[in-house]
């Protein structure tokens, strides 16, 4: 029943062969995992490590790996016992309730204090698990507290990501993955855009034959041969990228890939750094040790002068709260607003722009995407080919 997992894992480009495939069956015949439940089925998570550990070479193909992962095994919390008959059909979630859109205008929205004093007053009375409704902490519900539902202005509790992408405030242990630097890309326009940025100049040792000067001093030489030797030609534009990571961006982990990619390629004197949903007071370099190895963001304006061309890649997409109030972090409670670091780092680095993956056409209905507009200057342009171009042309200037 694993055959087609496999081919799954090979059509997403990971390097996985028979021999670990095989290595995989080996495991499971051998119950290196075992069973958890009475009836032989298997914990969706242990297979998941236990296939990783097998079929995974590199960690740089995690993120890959746990794409294509999901893909198969979207939906199942247990997986059948492999040593029986393949099921018929996997079991599927509760469906999830659908609002019509006049039951959705009836919802009560709440302001941003409101929400967090009934929040705690929820915590303090519920005592047991909810679904469906419109007051307790539960799933697929009205509820401004819980997860699957449907609030245009709530707090999503729980480790799925949100339908509707109106909360103002997520409290999930999620685990981001870093961008994958070594995408393929499936066409060399990306580069030839961003080379609208690029800056040559001649420095350090003098290995590359200057055949005009050498002419030239021949000839002044009376045709004695005069060599004459010049720096290697470099590309000495500095880049400063912070992109955006988790949550909504998930949907555009493969194009913003393929930019990472290029950036890396094209330009020698490249830092990155990443953050979720807005810029606070840290970022950092690593998804998986994001708490441990955090870069204060102050710290990263002083180390980089304002040479450094700065590009935000992020969808912009999330509760206004998020860059205007303090506590608007879906993971900490900021002592500053977003809005103020936002404007730290374009006044340290006067040549900025902000590039943007979701479709330029829904801008306008997103009020977050307004308000980081406006702290950009209206520097913001879509990740297109040609917003990739504009943005380089205004960043060359």
């Amino acid at each position: 029943m694993l055959i087609d997992f496999f081919y799954t894992l090979r059509s997403a480009k990971l390097p996985v062969s028979v021999k670990e495939y095989l290595m995989l069956l080996d495991a499971v015949k051998q119950g290196v995992v075992g069973p958890a439940s009475p009836d032989g089925a298997y914990a969706i998570d242990d297979f998941y490590y236990l296939s990783r550990t097998a079929l995974v070479k590199d960690e740089k193909h995690y993120d890959k790996f746990d794409r294509a992962f999901a893909a198969y095994f979207k939906g199942v919390e247990m997986l059948a016992d492999f040593t029986k008959d393949i099921p018929l059909e996997w079991l599927r979630k509760n469906l999830e309730l659908e609002l019509s859109p006049e039951e959705k205008a009836k919802i009560e929205k709440m302001g941003w204090d409101e929400l967090m004093e009934t929040l705690k007053k929820r915590f303090e009375e519920q005592k047991e698990r909810h679904e469906g409704g419109s007051k307790w902490i539960g799933t697929g519900g009205t509820s401004p507290f819980g997860a699957n539902g449907f609030n245009p202005q709530g707090i999503r509790i729980g480790q799925e990501k949100g339908r509707n992408k109106s909360a103002v405030k997520v409290w999930d242990q999620r685990a981001y993955k870093d961008y994958d630097d070594s995408q393929e890309l499936g066409t060399r326009n990306i580069k030839v855009a961003l080379r609208r940025l690029r800056k040559f100049a001649r420095e350090g040792h003098e290995e590359e034959l200057d055949l005009d000067d050498t002419i030239r001093s021949t000839a002044a030489n009376a045709g004695w041969l005069d060599i004459k030797m010049v720096p290697e030609r470099h590309n000495n534009v500095k880049v400063l990228l912070l992109m955006d990571v988790g949550g909504t961006m998930d949907e555009h982990i493969a194009r913003v890939e393929e930019l990472f990619s290029a950036t890396k390629t094209e330009f020698k004197h490249m830092e990155f750094y990443y953050f979720h949903n807005c810029v606070y007071d840290f970022m950092w370099k690593n998804n998986r040790r994001r708490f441990s190895e955090k870069f204060p963001t102050w710290d990263i304006i002083r180390k980089y002068n304002k040479d450094y061309k700065l590009i935000f890649v992020g969808d912009a997409t999330m509760s206004p709260y998020e860059i205007l109030q303090p506590g608007g972090s879906v993971e900490y409670n900021n002592e500053e607003p977003g809005a103020e670091w936002l404007q730290r780092l374009t006044h340290a680095f006067p040549k900025f722009a902000w590039i943007n993956p979701e479709p330029q056409g829904v801008w306008q209905y997103r009020q977050s995407i307004s308000v980081v507009q406006q702290l950009m200057s209206n520097r913001m342009f879509p990740l297109t080919l040609k917003g990739l171009e504009d943005a380089m042309r205004l960043l060359s200037k």
